[in-house]
């Protein structure tokens, strides 16, 4: 597997637009020093996090995983592009192969202990989740939901949602969502 730049691709990103940090600070709700240390490898953001930067960005999360590299058409196990967030315990690997259609699809193992963010997030996107392996905690809204392995949720656009895994196993989570 390849590990994202994720400091570079954003930084790519945002000068791509002629965005300073102080531009995409505000757009996030980040502060400049954050997203500077985040563009230089010396902080790692949360997955809600990233998410806020890339909806920033006006692109999904898994478009970090394209402006990595071409994407393929078929995405091998091996050759997976993925992304650590050390603060969440997680990692998000892209599934999602050519980044001209209109699916994202990513695998998030969350580590025992792991969490997707402090507070739940709006996604910008309705999203479709299946546990894989393991067993989750997913609170919509101020309700939390255990998922054990083989469950499904459809999470709709604007519907606060936060991943958790109070458990002792990583649990894996697949998640799809248009762009």
């Amino acid at each position: 597997m390849t590990e994202v730049d994720l400091g570079g691709t954003i930084r790519r990103l945002r000068e791509g637009q002629g965005l300073s940090l102080r531009t995409l600070a505000s757009r996030t709700g980040f502060s400049a020093s954050f997203l500077s240390q985040v563009e230089n490898g010396q902080a790692s953001p949360s997955i809600a996090s990233m998410e806020r930067i890339a909806t920033a960005l006006g692109v999904t999360l898994a478009q970090f995983f394209h402006g990595a590299e071409a994407a393929p058409a078929i995405v091998r196990a091996d050759t997976r592009v993925q992304l650590t967030s050390e603060w969440s315990k997680a990692r998000i690997e892209g599934l999602a192969g050519d980044s001209t259609g209109r699916l994202d699809a990513f695998l998030i193992t969350i580590e025992p202990g792991g969490m997707s963010g402090k507070h739940p997030y709006l996604p910008a996107r309705e999203e479709f989740a299946m546990v894989v392996e393991g067993k989750v905690v997913l609170t919509l809204g101020s309700t939390d939901h255990l998922l054990d392995t083989g469950d499904a949720v459809t999470i709709l656009a604007g519907v606060a949602r936060r991943w958790h895994n109070p458990h002792e196993a990583p649990a894996r989570v697949l998640v799809a969502s248009s762009r």
